[in-house]
């Protein structure tokens, strides 16, 4: 059984901070968190350094989700986007993901070019398409121990009485858990968990009110897991944003030398003990 799904079968809420690459993987597991969120949003934003609008191809983003399983111990829930093509183009993208021992992807109904859930301007595949998609990818991942997520962004566009609607047509194919997208108000999220019974997934993202719902407030309504996609990819960019700008101002960061790490403590979040003991024992003497 694999690591998430003991979490799962556990009952308790599972926090999976978003990682936008692998070293904020490693610091999602040094704060103790159970699994870590492979954002599609901070793929792109970190990669690119572009808006997610459906621009990182199938290839960048397992790249990016084998350079995070590598990077941590903790199982990788990755965003897989809409499959990315086709529906052999599915086939290869869950088969590629289960390769590489990511524990969980979720595939969303947005037609192509997809765009982050929190935009405007969405547009949907039929949902009947879409169950067939699921019952695809179920079929692909057959082998494996990789939870499947089915995520409908059908929130923003059509409200949240045919997002429910979606969320549990979904869940009959076979899938693990479902996901609505795009909920800015604790009032969605309520609706969702009492009206999608299964295994759900709640994504909080920063600015909304749902910003405001404790772990324990939304383990009680009935999530399962809980992705806050964006939370460490807004502070880092803010810190850093913050940095710059003392630098270019005083011509030195020494007036803000305590908000950042030091050398050493950087040499502690990326393990450089390991490598040491490592050449210490087995390198030439």
């Amino acid at each position: 059984m694999s690591k998430l799904k003991e979490l799962l079968n556990a009952g308790t809420l599972i926090q999976a901070p978003g990682a936008a690459d692998a070293l904020t993987a490693r610091l999602v597991e040094q704060a103790g968190f159970p699994a870590v969120y492979m954002t599609g949003f901070g793929a792109t934003a970190t990669t690119l350094g572009m808006p997610d609008l459906g621009l990182m191809t199938q290839t960048e983003m397992l790249e990016h989700a084998r350079r995070m399983v590598r990077a941590t111990a903790l199982p990788v829930i990755a965003d897989a986007d809409t499959g990315y093509g086709g529906i052999n183009n599915l086939l290869r993208t869950v088969e590629d993901y289960a390769q590489i021992g990511v524990a969980a992807i979720h595939l969303e109904d947005q037609t192509l070019p997809k765009r982050c859930g929190q935009l405007s301007g969405i547009q949907l595949v039929d949902a009947e398409a879409q169950v067939r998609t699921l019952k695809g990818a179920v079929c692909a991942r057959a082998w494996s121990d990789m939870l499947l997520i089915a995520r409908t962004d059908a929130l923003g566009v059509h409200g949240v009485e045919e997002a429910v609607r979606r969320a549990n047509l979904y869940a009959e194919t076979g899938v693990d858990l479902v996901f609505v997208d795009g909920v800015k108000t604790i009032a969605q999220a309520e609706a969702i968990a009492r009206h999608v019974p299964g295994r759900k997934v709640l994504s909080v993202v920063d600015g909304n009110e749902t910003q405001r719902l404790t772990a324990a407030e939304i383990q009680q309504m009935g999530f399962d897991i809980v992705f806050y996609a964006l939370s460490t990819l807004f502070a880092a960019a803010k810190a850093s944003a913050r940095v710059l700008e003392v630098l270019r101002h005083d011509g030195s960061t020494a007036a803000i030398s305590n908000d950042m790490a030091t050398y050493g403590e950087f040499m502690e979040m990326v393990g450089l003990h390991r490598y040491h003991d490592f050449e210490k024992e087995f390198g030439q003497a």
